[in-house]
């Protein structure tokens, strides 16, 4: 049986999947073979590059017309910057590769000649010389994770390229296509070798084209699904179908685990004779953020990076940007953190993502928060708003000020901790959901728990500005009208200096919103 690929290339004979070669311009791809281009293609880590040069080198191999030949150089990385051993390990990887792919026995005893007469500096350029002057065909060299090299070993990679590129293709490959998660122009190389910093397009200026592979259309997430109902009989809901493309906006390893950990590792899903719905879907989501799987646990370590925090952390806080370089902005979207909205604006990829960053960086103040008995329940185990304010105003008064310091992000920290309590309160079986986005003022959350749904918006009172509660009861309004609530908190944290202690500003009133709602204006 197949099943839902969430670890490497897809094998069509065991997992489900979007054919690769369907996932780009395949004829543009051809075009630039054919015109001897060398080119990038980049893309998120989990997208499935790694899927389409397999297949792209097996089409070309099979087309007869040239030699293609797939090698990941991510082993290299462990050389850093010496030179020498890099460079024999890449030239090796190739040459293995080109054993494994073609059959071609003659490359690997090529590669320990140049290896041994060579110096390191021309050893990858020589290698490749000498092997398409004996190939019968043209080669097409596909180099993968290409940007996990470093420093001086990078430079010489694409300096060597670089220099053999006039030979092409009688005596150098005729494309060499190079794939990572960035674009290369936006490398930039610190080496020993150099005073200053380069940029990867300076060292490879021959770079025709960069590609960067998308993720999943609505279509493609339809149809990875119906697979599994093709082979199984059991079926997606339209509104589970519709769920899974709004949480993953169709990030390819997002898709593949929330149906992989829906159909394949939870009890209900395992029944083939019950249909997928929503709320399973939901559930699957929650298991993933909770147990921090791989793909979500790396980016979020991408949080403690300083050009990330010089985008994430006014993100979150809603306010502007300021002067963060394009270099900064440019690293959270080849990363797939961040995407383009259609207005031009920079929002986060999809809502599994919004959701995961403000809570992975809210786990120092929740590993840091006291023991707290559950007093916002009633007797039948519901919540209680009015009971919940008040173990939230004793919370913050009491432990606040010392729990400001546990938040990585200084800016946020107040929201971060009130994030951090109420995941406390959301453990017995409720969820919180974020908005945030750039420039907005504010985050806003919603709590659901049992048959109560909470409505919440943030806003922070900074130095030399006036009070935020108008702007926030007149935005509070379009939120609620959203969620189809009548009332909610309106909680604005103080961040003046000179103000008085925590315990002594935190009070609560009632206000009207421009709409006439009852709110409840919380100043903490």
């Amino acid at each position: 049986m197949r099943f839902f690929n969430t670890e490497g290339p897809v094998r069509p004979d065991e997992h489900y999947s979007v054919p690769p070669l369907l996932r780009w311009d395949l004829e543009e791809i051809l075009t630039l073979i054919g015109r001897k281009k060398y080119f990038l293609l980049h893309a998120p880590r989990q997208t499935g590059k790694t899927s389409c040069l397999l297949a792209l080198a097996e089409q070309l191999n099979r087309g007869g017309v040239y030699q293609a030949v797939y090698a990941n150089l991510e082993t290299a990385q462990a050389a850093r910057e010496d030179v020498a051993l890099a460079m024999t390990g890449i030239v090796q990887t190739i040459a293995a590769a080109a054993t494994r792919q073609l059959g071609d026995t003659g490359v690997e005893s090529t590669a320990t000649s140049i290896l041994r007469d060579r110096a390191a500096t021309v050893a990858l350029g020589q290698f490749l010389e000498r092997w398409c002057a004996a190939a019968p065909q043209p080669l097409v060299l596909l180099l993968d994770e290409v940007d996990a090299l470093i420093g001086d070993t990078l430079i010489s990679l694409l300096r060597q390229l670089r220099a053999g590129y006039p030979q092409r293709p009688e005596r150098f490959p005729q494309t060499v296509v190079l794939c990572g998660v960035r674009d290369l122009r936006d490398y930039r190389i610190q080496a020993s070798s150099e005073r200053e910093v380069i940029t990867g397009g300076s060292a490879f200026n021959i770079k025709a084209k960069s590609l960067r592979l998308g993720d999943f259309e609505a279509a493609d997430v339809r149809a990875l699904l119906h697979q599994h109902t093709e082979e199984t009989g059991q079926v997606f809901t339209s509104e589970a179908i519709e769920q899974v493309w709004t949480l993953t906006q169709g990030q390819p390893w997002l898709v593949n685990a929330l149906a992989y950990e829906t159909c394949f590792e939870r009890r209900a899903g395992r029944d083939r004779s019950r249909a997928i719905d929503r709320a399973m879907i939901d559930q699957a989501k929650e298991t993933l953020i909770l147990n921090r799987v791989t793909h979500l646990d790396q980016l979020a370590d991408k949080l403690r990076e300083p050009r990330v925090r010089r985008v994430i952390e006014p993100m979150l806080a809603g306010t502007a940007l300021g002067e963060v370089p394009e270099m900064d902005r440019d690293y959270l979207l080849d990363l797939g953190l961040l995407k383009r909205a259609h207005g031009g604006g920079l929002v986060v990829a999809n809502p599994i993502y919004r959701e995961v960053l403000p809570r992975m960086l809210a786990s120092g103040p929740q590993d840091s928060l006291p023991q707290i008995f559950p007093s916002w329940l009633n007797d039948d185990g519901s919540l209680n708003p009015e009971r919940l304010l008040t173990a939230f105003l004793a919370f913050w008064r009491q432990h606040g000020q010392a729990m400001l310091g546990s938040a990585p992000y200084h800016e946020i920290a107040p929201q971060l901790v009130l994030m951090a309590f109420l995941h406390r309160v959301i453990n017995g079986g409720g969820t919180l959901e974020r908005e945030y986005a750039i420039g907005m003022g504010r985050m806003d959350l919603c709590l659901r728990y049992g048959a109560v749904t909470l409505g919440m918006e943030l806003k922070v009172w900074r130095d030399g500005r006036p009070d935020p509660l108008d702007e926030g009861l007149a935005q509070f309004d379009g939120y609620l009208d959203g969620l189809g609530l009548d009332t909610g908190w309106l909680v604005i944290f103080d961040r003046r200096t000179d103000q008085p202690p925590i315990e002594a500003r935190t009070t609560y009133t009632e206000a009207r919103s421009p709409q006439g709602r009852s709110l409840v204006v919380v100043r903490a």
